[in-house]
């Protein structure tokens, strides 16, 4: 009986171990995504950042104009946005909240700060959906204020 309890506690442990490893790794990949994005913003490179994004016409924006949807008018509205690197600025996330939901879902809450030196600084918060969509995570919805 107490080699059946070591032997069950033991699985158990390398279960849950097995679990919360796999959930880090996942929140390292989705980390790994918003800094690549940082580093494709801030390099003035628009069409990069949009490759953390689902390349889907069911894509999700959802700005202060209200939703957008698709890859390539989510990528046209950046670029009209953002039609310069003035305007862009300089580009920093602050993950405030991520939560993997389910094995394909994940949750993300944080800030955003544009650093402008000749337009102004601007900011605001982000709530992201990601999806492991063919392997791969992107997000799916983007609410951003």
């Amino acid at each position: 009986m107490k080699k059946c309890l070591v032997v069950c506690s033991t699985l158990l442990f390398l279960t849950l171990s097995q679990v919360f490893g796999q959930a880090k790794t996942e929140e390292q990949v989705i980390r790994a995504i918003l800094d690549r994005q940082t580093t494709d913003w801030n390099g003035g490179n628009i069409d990069a950042f949009m490759e953390g994004y689902w390349k889907s016409d069911s894509l999700a924006f959802i700005g202060a104009k209200g939703p957008t949807y698709g890859w390539e008018r989510t990528r046209d509205n950046y670029k009209k946005r953002y039609p310069d690197r003035a305007t862009m600025g300089t580009l920093q996330f602050t993950i405030l909240r991520l939560d993997i939901m389910a094995p394909n879902v994940a949750f993300v809450v944080g800030k955003w700060q544009l650093t402008r030196p000749e337009k102004g600084d601007v900011g605001g918060h982000y709530t992201l959906i990601f999806r492991k969509i063919g392997g791969q995570w992107v997000i799916v919805s983007d609410h951003t204020s």
